[in-house]
């Protein structure tokens, strides 16, 4: 286990998708903001904002380490209470300023934890979803696809696997919807080795772009008026519900007394609420509502 290759490729990551993401944008850049964490590590925090894509996004790099792991992290590990840990990442949110491209998210990341008795115990985690607000079905297909790809050189049933875990991680029970089209998630995860291991989280790591950069292409210069613009700050309201709910990465962040400005970034700009509203029936919203905000065989949509 080397952490050491484990930074260097995420530095190059978020190095190698604000490049792109720029490109794609080409009327603002990302802000890089050095920091350092005062109980111990740091990151670098590059957001971009008032763009003509991407209304907001960031993409962080961290790499912290602490006494004691925070709750978030203990969840399904007890036998961690009290462990030091180290842990580094890459962590992203685009919100776009057309209601037409969609947000997304993405994050790898890998936690080392050193019990007071035993041996240093590491796990990878990560994925990537896609929240639409307008979503079209070969988009969808597309986006699937990749995410397939990504993972069949480490076995035909993994895709399938951490698309259910996506679509079970990324819900809000108190709204019994998704959040988006989901993706792939994974967390805790150490079955296969460390080199194996880390393989495919750069697998996933390289396939976000291939996945989310053609979707941008095709959608960024579609028109659209208030309305497209006021349901997709309604639903970006669903966005903040999610991540200062039921979030792991922004509960681990903030319990372990992390950076709250780069924690934060993910949220939108801009979000509403409005009182028990619903789309008009036979809409364009009432369809996303129908048809895409639940778990889908997206591989087999066409």
């Amino acid at each position: 286990m080397n952490i050491n290759t484990v930074k260097d490729y995420f530095l190059s990551l978020q190095k190698d998708i604000c490049t792109r993401m720029e490109a794609l944008d080409d009327t603002a850049t990302f802000k890089v903001d050095p920091w350092i964490r005062t109980e111990g590590g740091g990151g670098i925090s590059c957001v971009l904002e008032q763009g003509e894509l991407l209304e907001k996004g960031g993409v962080n790099f961290s790499h912290v380490t602490g006494s004691n792991l925070p709750p978030s992290a203990l969840a399904h590990r007890k036998d961690l209470v009290g462990a030091a840990f180290e842990a580094t990442g890459v962590s992203l949110v685009f919100h776009p300023r057309n209601p037409y491209v969609p947000t997304t998210h993405f994050n790898v990341r890998l936690f080392v934890a050193t019990p007071t008795k035993g041996e240093p115990q590491w796990w990878f985690g990560g994925g990537f979803d896609l929240t639409p607000y307008y979503p079209f079905l070969e988009d969808c297909v597309h986006w699937h696809t990749v995410a397939r790809a990504a993972c069949l050189p480490f076995g035909e049933t993994i895709y399938s696997r951490f698309k259910q875990w996506c679509d079970t991680y990324f819900y809000l029970p108190h709204r019994q919807e998704t959040r988006g089209i989901g993706g792939l998630f994974f967390d805790d995860f150490n079955e296969w080795g460390f080199g194996k291991t880390f393989s495919f989280v750069k697998s996933v790591g390289d396939h976000f772009l291939l996945a989310y950069e053609p979707i941008v292409k095709k959608r960024q210069a579609l028109d659209y008026g208030t309305a497209q613009r006021n349901f997709q700050a309604y639903r970006r309201g669903r966005y903040v519900e999610f991540n200062l709910v039921y979030d792991r990465g922004t509960l681990f962040g903030l319990q372990s007394g992390g950076r709250t400005e780069s924690i934060l970034m993910s949220l939108p700009p801009q979000a509403a609420w409005q009182y028990n509203w619903a789309p008009a029936a036979g809409s364009a919203e009432a369809e996303l509502y129908s048809d895409y905000l639940k778990p889908r065989d997206w591989l087999a949509a066409t």
